[in-house]
């Protein structure tokens, strides 16, 4: 079954507050909980046709709120992204985040109740696990008994030995080039200073490196040539892996790994073999940015890797800069052989909103994006929440300021999830939001229930249609076919212009061969608008098509048996 992951940021989905004060506090702002998000809401989620959801930030990371009263030891603002902390800044790999619970005290009941209530949606529970780098001051206070902490027992005099977890500069105190009071009593201070999280290997991290985060050590010689030291295996992965199957134990479905690339691969490997003994079933998804390393990180173990400088990169220059649209055919020729191992998104945590100034403007525009990035493959696709209807993602929340993004650092509630969030969701959207919403339902329900398009055969049209003979324009329109092996096959059409258009879609000969296609006047139907269409299909003749502006069109041209 084809993976459609709905991606929640925790903090902000279901927050009732709407002060929405720049760098606001908790007490000012608010924070949602894991209660929060009801068993109502899942099954919404479920009933859209989405098989994961991915709940982004659920663990212990550093903060500015203090949790001391519950035995949390505090960390300090200097060292922490916003008011709320960045989730990727862990503190605590074996706890949940304290500002999720009602009930600090209770935060991991509240977890598991979250964790059941997804799995009785019929959904799986997706988590982040980060690899690479941990927050400044980590302390977990929540590990099993006979756990050594990350850092305890490190030779602090070295700057790197294969059973140390972190990188130490020799001799050198920690120095920034930001305020390192930020409201405590005494400026922060670490010595020696440790290598921070982005491979920054002095002691001046500036505002934009990972200054809040410590790399981990896997083993690497990073500042001798990267030499590599797996025998006997670091401690570093194993201490890790028993983090991955603490949370395996609990019932965890699938982990969203963090930066995968700037950890080893054969840490991987090791680490997800030890998994799979135990779990076989759990899924590992890797961000990744380096195409060459792609089939390293698949050969490791990998589910899923994003597709992000390929496909998303593309459709975002077609949709925002005019590049041509037969560029995506070049996108899923270089990824063939792994292709079901891609993950496709339009947006996410880290990515600017289709809705805001910086990407387009307008969160129709990259319908027909939707429609291709969802439908041509069996691979998995995501949505991050409030992009269904539209969130803008411009408002100046705190550390961040107004970039495009929705706040990871601060206490917020965009105005999109208090909406997502609502008894009744139909009835809180305008007009514009409804029609996304729908519009995204269709395609995610398309996805998830038409066999074509979940596990089907996928030909590309778009070499057949260079000529631009029968109004076709190979810069603006998309096009190609999914084929079921019950004989169901669907002719999707995209276009990325703002004019609606009569396109003659020349269909080759060998795709009649190849997919076993009927020649033949059909009347099909529209399976994204429900609109009948003749169309007349004949082997290396175009084939015409209504398609609407900014929009897509899945039309019914074989029937299955």
């Amino acid at each position: 079954m084809k993976p459609l992951i709905y991606q929640i940021f925790t903090r902000l989905y279901g927050n009732k507050k709407h002060a929405n004060i720049p760098a606001g506090s908790i007490e000012e702002n608010g924070c949602a909980k894991m209660n929060d998000i009801t068993a109502k809401q899942l099954e919404r989620i479920a009933s859209m046709g989405f098989t994961h959801v991915w709940f982004t930030g659920l663990i212990e990371h550093a903060t500015q709120t203090d949790y001391s009263a519950y035995d949390i030891k505090p960390d300090h603002p200097a060292v922490v992204k916003g008011r709320a902390g960045s989730p990727y800044a862990i503190k605590d790999y074996y706890d949940i985040d304290p500002d999720l619970a009602v009930n600090v005290k209770q935060r991991m009941k509240e977890f598991n109740a979250l964790l059941k209530r997804t799995h009785q949606a019929g959904l799986k529970l997706v988590i982040d696990f980060v690899p690479n780098h941990v927050a400044r001051q980590y302390n977990s206070d929540a590990h099993p008994k006979g756990v050594k902490d990350l850092g305890e027992g490190d030779d602090t005099t070295k700057a790197f030995d294969p059973n140390n977890n972190f990188y130490y500069l020799e001799g050198q105190t920690l120095h920034t080039n930001f305020d390192t009071e930020r409201r405590a009593k005494q400026p922060y201070s670490e010595y020696p200073a440790k290598a921070t999280g982005n491979d920054c290997f002095n002691a001046w991290p500036s505002r934009n490196d990972w200054y809040e985060t410590v790399k981990l050590n896997y083993g690497i010689d990073i500042m001798n040539g990267r030499q590599a030291h797996f025998s006997p295996t670091p401690s570093t992965w194993l201490k890790m892996t028993d983090i991955l199957l603490f949370w395996c134990k609990k019932g965890v479905d699938a982990f969203r790994c963090d930066m995968a690339e700037m950890v080893p691969a054969e840490f991987w490997e090791y680490a997800i073999n030890k998994v799979h003994s135990k779990y076989p079933n759990v899924q590992f998804i890797a961000e990744v940015y380096t195409p060459n390393e792609y089939r390293h990180y698949i050969a490791s173990g990998f589910d899923y890797l994003y597709d992000k400088v390929g496909l998303y990169d593309t459709l975002r220059a077609i949709v925002t800069e005019g590049r041509s649209a037969s560029c995506i055919t070049g996108c899923w020729q270089a990824v063939d052989d792994i292709r079901q191992h891609m993950l496709n998104f339009l947006e996410n945590h880290d990515e600017q909103r289709i809705a805001s100034a910086y990407f387009a403007g307008d969160a129709h525009k990259a319908l027909p994006a939707l429609a291709v990035s969802c439908l041509m493959g069996s691979n998995p696709f995501m949505v991050y929440a409030g992009q269904e209807i539209g969130e803008p993602g411009m408002d100046a929340e705190g550390f961040s300021g107004s970039d495009g993004r929705t706040t990871i650092f601060d206490y917020w509630n965009p105005q999109s999830l208090q909406k997502l969030t609502a008894d009744n969701v139909e009835a809180e959207l305008n007009a514009d939001e409804t029609s996304l919403y729908n519009y995204y339902k269709k395609i995610i329900s398309l996805a998830r229930n038409q066999p074509a398009l979940n596990n089907g055969a996928f030909y590309d049209l778009q070499y057949a249609n260079y000529s631009r003979d029968y109004g076709y324009d190979c810069d603006r329109q998309y096009a190609f076919i999914r084929k079921a092996e019950n004989g169901q096959a669907l002719l999707v059409c995209a276009n990325f212009g703002p004019n609606a258009v009569h396109a003659g879609v020349k269909i080759p000969a060998h795709a009649f061969e190849f997919l076993k296609l009927r020649s033949g006047l059909i009347s099909a139907s529209d399976l994204i608008s429900g609109n009948l269409q003749t169309l007349e299909l004949k082997a290396d003749a175009p084939c015409y098509v209504e398609i609407p502006a900014y929009g897509a069109v899945v039309m019914q041209i074989g029937l299955g048996k």
